[in-house]
């Protein structure tokens, strides 16, 4: 509290009605989860206990994310019939970004889970995205059924009668396409699509960059090429929201966070890296879910899916 307090009392905090809540521990990135068990006076459990107590309507953190999961489990505790939470992160695609689930926090899912995250995520997207119907895919190495590791094969036809628009098997280079609303797979392969896009965005933009003002050729390109920039600065002028939007779209920070859909509070987890742009946009993704009711429309989203499933099942047996 005394650091948060210096702080604060740095800036004009009039009229902002903060309050403080002191917690003398905090788990560190680099500390096993186990450390969550440890420290029950962590910032991330006292924080977590203030929404399971309706003290706080939601709960951001950048921090240990695998601390941030656990706690969420443990003292927010997760909706009544969820076996396990899932990340939803907002992914680039065109025409329209998909929500991708999961991303990072259950890295050996079963087929049930897989069922649960595409049920989660399809409510998600219809109720808080706007998305009528969203369709719903699961993330395989191929385009046909017959594809897939052994948990892809055996999620397929679970998801083919769980009460979501499922359209089949997305293959890495079709996500971006926006052949579907929302992208389902395990947490390990989520996490490394998140993180390799990220990487070759930085990438692109870096060896572009070099490649216009590196060496000779280049830097006599870019000379030639001066006037005729100068010509066209309406028109490029013109092009600039447009760039901008472009930017915003690939920028993570624009995102802030990832909410974690199945526990019974709103909890949003942020990169680990989230500058002031990305925790600004991180508490706005809270504060909208919470004024959208999120828990109530995954808890309602999901029955109504499960509802689905099982009226299918039963035209199926009378069939």
């Amino acid at each position: 509290e005394d650091e948060i307090q210096r702080e604060l009392a740095r800036h004009n905090t009039a009229g902002l009605n903060l309050s403080v809540v002191h917690a003398s521990e905090v788990v560190e990135m680099d500390e096993h989860v186990d450390a969550v068990k440890r420290k029950s006076d962590a910032s991330i459990r006292v924080g977590m206990r203030l929404v399971r107590e309706g003290k706080a309507d939601a709960f951001v953190s950048a921090g240990n994310s695998g601390a941030v999961m656990a706690s969420a489990i443990f003292d927010v505790r997760r909706i009544r019939g969820i076996k396990r939470p899932a990340l939803a992160v907002v992914y680039p695609a065109a025409p329209t970004p998909a929500l991708l689930i999961d991303n990072g926090a259950n890295t050996d899912p079963t087929p049930e889970n897989l069922v649960q995250f595409a049920q989660m995520g399809s409510a998600y997207a219809e109720r808080l995205l706007g998305i009528d119907n969203p369709r719903v895919a699961i993330v395989s190495n191929g385009e046909e059924p017959d594809k897939g590791n052994r948990l892809v094969r055996e999620t397929l036809p679970l998801l083919r009668s769980c009460g979501v628009n499922f359209v089949g098997n997305a293959e890495g280079k079709d996500v971006c396409k926006g052949i579907a609303d929302v992208i389902v797979t395990d947490g390990f392969t989520g996490n490394v699509m998140i993180k390799l896009s990220e990487g070759l965005a930085s990438f692109l933009a870096r060896y572009i960059v070099g490649e216009l003002t590196g060496g000779i050729r280049g830097k006599l390109a870019l000379a030639l090429m001066v006037p005729g920039l100068i010509l066209a600065l309406p028109g490029l002028a013109l092009m600039i929201p447009a760039l901008r939007r472009i930017a915003r779209r690939m920028d993570y920070a624009e995102y802030g966070g990832a909410p974690l859909l199945g526990v019974d509070g709103v909890v949003i987890i942020a990169h680990g890296r989230s500058k002031a742009r990305a925790i600004t946009n991180a508490v706005r993704v809270a504060a909208e879910s919470a004024e959208a009711g999120l828990v109530d429309v995954i808890k309602q989203g999901v029955q109504e899916r499960k509802a689905a499933q099982a009226g299918a099942a039963q035209e199926a047996s009378v069939a």
